[in-house]
């Protein structure tokens, strides 16, 4: 801690980091030994997040994440949409097919931002608010791939026909952005997808893992 940080409010995220890292909740007593601080200081961290709806108990006295969290999220998509929109637009008019931000929602992937090219005489239509499984389509197998940190692996994920007849994808993970999950992808119609398309991906999703950090 230094002197421009509130101990107070670091406690309090550290609570709800906890939280969200176990699907059974926490008791008082664990929270204590895991913050490292006594029962009474818990007990004020939880009623003051319990007021604002990001913590609740349940009958047997376990704290959990409560919905007020949901709340909060459902801001983040506009804002992780914004700072991917340039490097979105850069890779959709190079590659001359349909840049795409997807990210975990559940089990499904969800496209939060789509680029078209402004050149091209044709293109996929791809729609952000479009989802599929994680286990079809290169943007979900590309985020399940860095869950699984495959080793020799290129980085980035090529598909062929599993979302459109005809068309292809490729797509590359999101990494190091802590608390988003997700991947940068093109889809484009052809039999195959070009050589050059994997590591233009690929460099895509770095620059927006870089605008995210």
């Amino acid at each position: 801690m230094t002197a421009e940080t509130s101990q107070t409010l670091d406690r309090g995220l550290r609570v709800l980091k906890l939280l969200a890292d176990t699907d059974h909740g926490l008791t008082v007593t664990e929270l204590s030994n895991k913050l490292g601080v006594n029962r009474t200081v818990v007990y004020r961290l939880l009623a003051t997040l319990e007021q604002h709806a990001l913590v609740r108990r349940d009958l047997g006295g376990r704290a959990r994440v409560g919905l007020g969290v949901l709340r909060l999220g459902r801001q983040v998509h506009p804002l992780v949409r914004e700072a991917a929109l340039p490097a979105l637009r850069s890779l959709a008019e190079d590659i001359g097919a349909t840049a795409h931000l997807t990210l975990v929602d559940g089990a499904d992937a969800l496209a939060v931002a789509v680029v078209e090219p402004t050149w091209t005489d044709y293109h996929v239509a791809y729609r952000a608010g479009f989802r599929h499984s994680l286990d079809r389509g290169a943007a979900g197998r590309a985020i399940l791939t860095a869950r699984q940190k495959t080793v020799d692996h290129p980085g980035y994920t090529l598909t062929q026909g599993e979302l459109e007849a005809g068309a292809c994808g490729a797509a590359a993970p999101l990494v190091g952005v802590c608390g988003v999950e997700g991947s940068v992808g093109v889809v484009m119609l052809a039999d195959a997808v070009p050589e050059r398309v994997g590591p233009r991906v690929l460099d895509a999703a770095r620059e927006v893992a870089d605008a995210l950090r």
